[in-house]
């Protein structure tokens, strides 16, 4: 029913997951929950987070970072297949899929790990029947055990571009 409320008694902590089914239009409260201060809060200022830059990718073509390091985790921005010297798109999608890793290679050196740290892939692709051609590719910058992956088609990509590679580094230190 519209307006009905589903109260939970404890803090959020001591919830444990249930699966249950709640009409439309209601609302699940949690009695006595604290809710953490801006003090605490992720995001306030109180994380340790480095700013990865490499010279040898591409400068970032809007407002985020390269990479980010977290504690021993690198959190690898999307690369297009970008010259970092011209800061041109390479022609073709074999072109730009060689160019992205190059990219993520180099932004990774920077962040003091290689592409062996890589444990996580997101690909974008305009055309999914380029796929075959990019697992190729894909193979001849990374050794197994293979990060995990996943790949998405899209409509459009930023400068026109046919891929666009992110990923997450986990390094030993």
């Amino acid at each position: 029913m519209p307006g009905s409320r589903v109260t939970e008694p404890g803090p959020l902590p001591a919830i444990r997951s249930r699966a249950f089914w709640m009409p439309p239009g209601a609302e699940v409260r949690y009695e006595g929950a604290k809710v953490p201060d801006s003090s605490t809060a992720i995001g306030s200022g109180t994380m340790n987070r480095q700013v990865i830059h490499s010279a040898e990718a591409p400068a970032a073509i809007g407002p985020y970072s390269q990479a980010i390091r977290v504690g021993n985790v690198v959190y690898l921005s999307g690369q297009i297949g970008l010259d970092p010297v011209t800061m041109q798109m390479v022609d073709g999608v074999e072109a730009q899929a060689h160019q992205v890793f190059k990219n993520l290679r180099a932004v990774a050196i920077a962040a003091g790990g290689t592409l062996d740290d890589m444990v996580k892939l997101t690909i974008l692709m305009q055309n999914l029947g380029d796929f075959a051609k990019v697992n190729e590719i894909m193979s001849g910058y990374f050794k197994q055990p293979y990060p995990a992956r996943a790949t998405y088609q899209v409509a459009a990509l930023p400068r026109g571009g046919l891929i666009e590679i992110e990923g997450i580094l986990v390094l030993e230190k």
